[in-house]
């Protein structure tokens, strides 16, 4: 993982909500909760899924920061989702989960290999490990890892936010 204050590499990044999203780029403030895989309704996990720790809640995670993504917004963070999936498969869970910001893809690992982010194997796939970065105008402010509980992180990255905005 690269050290905070650093700039982040000008990748351009597919996103769910057409074209492309250059974290490097971005003015202002944003969450990027990176998360390892969103199963589909009737579509077997990877195998092995349920034996490897921290892999289940990519669909309760994106839930809680679609519930408080306006939030999040009121208190000037863009919220973005980041997967090793492909556009189409995110495309499929944004629209089934009703999702208020995009998704993005990194399908070949280059800003993972980049940023130097934690990957990890189910069967013979790669996934990227949970961690969440704050970014601000294109600089990592902050890492927040791991989220133990992926339903509620969204809350407590909020709570977080919003204590440290106000000391």
């Amino acid at each position: 993982m690269i050290a905070t204050g650093t700039r982040l590499p000008a990748i351009a990044l597919a996103s769910t909500r057409g074209g492309a999203v250059d974290l490097s780029k971005l003015g202002g403030r944003a969450v990027v909760f990176v998360y390892p895989y969103t199963g589909r309704p009737g579509v077997p996990d990877p195998p092995g899924w349920d034996d490897i720790p921290g892999a289940h809640g990519s669909t309760p995670q994106a839930q809680g920061f679609r519930d408080l993504a306006a939030e999040f917004r009121q208190g000037g963070w863009d919220v973005f989702g980041l997967s090793g999936q492909s556009t189409a498969w995110q495309g499929e869970a944004s629209a089934r989960l009703g999702l208020p910001f995009a998704l993005l893809s990194d399908e070949g690992f280059g800003f993972a290999d980049a940023m130097g982010l934690a990957r990890f194997w189910a069967g013979d796939r790669q996934f990227l490990a949970r961690v969440t970065l704050l970014i601000q105008n294109g600089i990592l402010a902050d890492t927040f890892q791991p989220a133990l509980d992926p339903a509620g992180h969204a809350r407590a990255l909020l709570d977080h936010i919003q204590a440290r905005s106000s000391t």
